[in-house]
């Protein structure tokens, strides 16, 4: 106790040399949590997003069915199994189609999907026929691009299982927000029994949608598609996103901890004569080179409570009002919203002090050596041994 008391009041000395080091180390400790903690954030909003728009407890996929191969969604659609309870499953049928907004052409993906379902946040009530008309729900990225609104009529072109084109004239029924993209760029939703007729493909999907409840057992000609496969994608670009991140408070924590560096070792040097005279009132030279470390390392302890001072304010309020992304992000591919609400968990708080106390520590005792194999005799007439 008595040698924290001594390093510290030797820090507090140190005046404005300490203070700047601090400065520099508590703003590398808000750098870290505030840049973890909003990608944490991200990655929550996004994954629990994504479930409940789009993917559910997991999918179920036909054995011919493949994303990123269009031409696959010709064959990939198969009878719908009946062994599992329909109130755990959501089948989605996915076929081909053109739309023709305005005149233009776009080419879509028509998803079928039951319009009583309850497992996703689609407002897929929207898609029961009321006039004898074809109801369909588009996404506000969707609409953006063909310029559609509720009530517009537009037709959309075909082809059904046999190869054969057809076209009929739909009606917007709803356009629903939702930050997740792959349900709305390019895609059309509309009522899986109208669908299945309009396509001649009776009682068929492309794929199911797992709710809770859900236990999966082996179905013939479906893969089952787990959380761990699905939000793989997501899972990368997160790592992708902190390892980006993690070069900037590096630097940050290079630089504070460069300054200990050199702050110790030009205390080693000025402080000969401190030294032999502790080593001389019977201090043993460990306890001196703790004493140095000590010192050392306690800018990181000074530096978290500064830290915490300016910082937990800031942090509390994020945490309330978001931190607004730009718009265009809206429209790279992948799922994030208009606000990220930064998640600063207990583990990511207590990482960053230990991760900044242990490194100051280590770069303080580096130096600190020297101290034991010094003469005290010599470090009292400032010589160095």
């Amino acid at each position: 106790m008595m040698i924290f008391k001594l390093a510290m009041k030797n820090l507090l000395g140190a005046g404005l040399r300490t203070w700047l080091i601090v400065a520099v180390l508590s703003f590398a400790f808000v750098i870290i949590i505030f840049y973890n903690g909003m990608i944490d954030g991200w990655n929550e909003q996004a994954r629990n997003d994504t479930i409940a728009w789009e993917i559910g407890q997991g999918q179920l996929w036909h054995q011919a069915y493949d994303p990123y191969d269009p031409f696959t969604l010709q064959d990939a659609h198969g009878n719908i199994p009946t062994d599992v309870h329909p109130e755990q499953l959501v089948p989605e049928l996915i076929t081909q189609a053109t739309i023709y907004p305005s005149g233009r052409m776009l080419p879509i993906n028509m998803k079928g999907i039951p319009a009583n379902q309850k497992i996703l946040a689609l407002p897929t009530d929207k898609l029961v026929s009321e006039n004898g008309d074809i109801p369909i729900l588009i996404g506000k990225r969707m609409a953006k691009s063909t310029k559609l609104q509720v009530g517009d009529q537009v037709l959309v072109r075909w082809r059904d299982t046999n190869g054969t084109f057809d076209a009929l004239q739909v009606r917007v029924a709803a356009i629903f927000e939702a930050d997740v993209p792959t349900i709305d760029k390019g895609q059309v939703w509309l009522d899986l029994a109208q669908l299945q007729e309009m396509t001649g493909m009776p009682n068929e999907a492309t794929l199911l949608v797992t709710g809770e409840g859900y236990q999966h057992q082996e179905t013939e000609g479906w893969a089952h598609k787990d959380h761990a496969f699905l939000l793989a994608e997501l899972d990368a670009i997160i790592q992708s996103k902190k390892g980006s991140g993690s070069i900037m408070y590096v630097l940050l924590l290079g630089i504070a901890l460069l300054a200990i560096f050199d702050t110790q070792v030009l205390s080693v040097f000025r402080r000969q004569k401190e030294i032999g005279t502790l080593i001389a009132l019977g201090m043993t030279r460990s306890q001196v080179v703790s004493l140095f470390t000590i010192e050392g390392g306690a800018n990181s302890l000074l530096a978290a409570i500064v830290g915490a001072i300016y910082g937990i304010p800031l942090f509390v309020w994020l945490t309330k009002v978001g931190i607004p992304m730009p718009s265009a992000n809206q429209d790279i591919g992948i799922a994030i919203a208009e606000k990220i609400f930064p998640t600063y968990g207990l583990g990511l708080v207590v990482g960053t002090t230990l991760l900044v106390v242990i490194a100051s520590t280590v770069v303080s005792y580096m130096p600190s050596r020297k101290i034991a194999h010094m003469n005290p005799v010599e470090a009292l007439k400032g010589k160095i041994s």
